[in-house]
C-alpha cells in the first residue's frame, strides 16, 4: 500500500506514503486515492478527512519513472494515463465530507491539484510550491480546471505560466491556502479545524459542501431554487430540527456526543 490510513474518533486520515520519492504520483499511489476516496464518499460517521505526505514533502508531483515510461507512450495512451489522474481529482472533489489538506516541505506539479480539492488548507511556512509543469516543455493540463475552480485566472495565471517558485504566503493570495503556521504549530492547528468540524452537524457539512461546489454553475433561477429548497429540507429534517432545539434549549446537539 503506497497509503497511510487511519481512523481516531470519525476522522479519516490519508497519508502518502511513498517519503523516498517525496510522496511522487505513480500509477499505483493515484489508483489508491481514486479508491480510497471513493469508499469514504460513501461513509456516513466520518466526520472530516485529512490528507497529508508522509517524510519531508508533501508531494513532488509526478514521478520521474511514470514521466520516463510516458515517452514512449502513444498519444493514446497518455490519455488513458491522463483520464486516470484525473478521475483520482475528481473523486477527491466531489467527495462530500471536509477535506483538510496539511502540506509542508514542497508541493510541485500535481500537488497544486491536491491542494486544490482540499477545502480546507494548512501550510508549513518554509513550503516551496510550484507550477512545475512548464519548466518540463509541459502542461499543467489535468490540475487546471480544478485550481480555477478554487482560485481565478488573473491571479494563477502568472505562476503557471512562468513555473516561478512560489511561498506559503503567495499561495495564501491565491486562494489555495488558507492558514500558514510553522512547522512546530501544523499538528495543533489542525486539532483546532477537527475540533471545529466535530461541533457541526454531520449532514449539514456534507449538504453545505455539495450546495456551494455546484451553485456557482448555475444560472440564478436555478441558483434560487437550489438555495431555498436545501434550507427548507435541512428545517424539517431530523439533524436540522435537533439543532434548533438544542439551541432553543441551550444545550449542545447529539451529534456532539457521537
Amino acid at each position: 500500500m503506497l497509503l497511510k490510513f487511519s481512523e481516531h474518533k470519525n476522522i479519516a486520515t490519508v497519508c502518502l506514503n511513498r517519503p523516498e520519492v517525496h510522496n511522487a504520483f505513480n500509477n499505483e499511489l493515484i489508483a489508491e486515492l481514486t479508491q480510497v476516496f471513493s469508499e469514504l464518499s460513501l461513509r456516513k460517521d466520518i466526520r472530516a478527512i485529512v490528507l497529508r505526505g508522509q517524510g519531508k514533502s508533501f508531494c513532488a508531483g509526478a514521478d520521474l519513472q511514470m514521466m520516463q515510461a510516458t515517452k514512449q507512450f502513444s498519444i493514446q495512451q497518455n490519455q488513458q494515463d491522463a483520464n486516470a489522474l484525473f478521475s483520482m481529482f475528481e473523486a477527491i472533489a466531489e467527495c462530500p465530507l471536509p477535506i483538510i489538506g496539511v502540506v509542508h516541505g514542497a508541493a510541485f506539479g500535481g500537488a497544486l491539484g491536491l491542494i486544490s480539492v482540499c477545502d480546507v488548507v494548512i501550510c508549513e511556512e518554509k513550503t516551496k510550491v510550484c507550477f512545475s509543469e512548464v519548466k518540463l516543455g509541459l502542461v499543467p493540463a489535468v490540475i487546471s480546471g480544478f485550481v480555477l475552480k478554487k482560485s481565478s485566472y488573473g491571479k494563477v495565471a502568472p505562476w503557471m505560466l512562468s513555473g516561478k517558485m512560489m511561498t506559503a504566503q503567495d499561495c495564501f493570495l491565491l486562494g489555495l491556502v488558507h492558514e500558514i503556521v510553522p512547522e512546530s504549530q501544523l499538528q495543533a492547528k489542525l486539532q483546532d479545524w477537527l475540533a471545529v468540524f466535530q461541533e457541526c452537524g454531520p449532514e449539514a457539512v456534507r449538504e453545505t459542501k455539495k450546495l456551494i461546489a455546484k451553485i456557482g454553475d448555475l444560472n440564478w433561477t436555478e441558483v434560487r431554487q437550489k438555495s431555498v429548497l436545501a434550507i427548507s429540507e435541512k428545517r424539517v429534517g431530523v439533524e436540522g430540527q435537533e439543532g434548533l432545539q438544542s439551541f432553543l434549549e441551550k444545550r449542545p446537539p447529539s451529534w456532539r456526543n457521537s
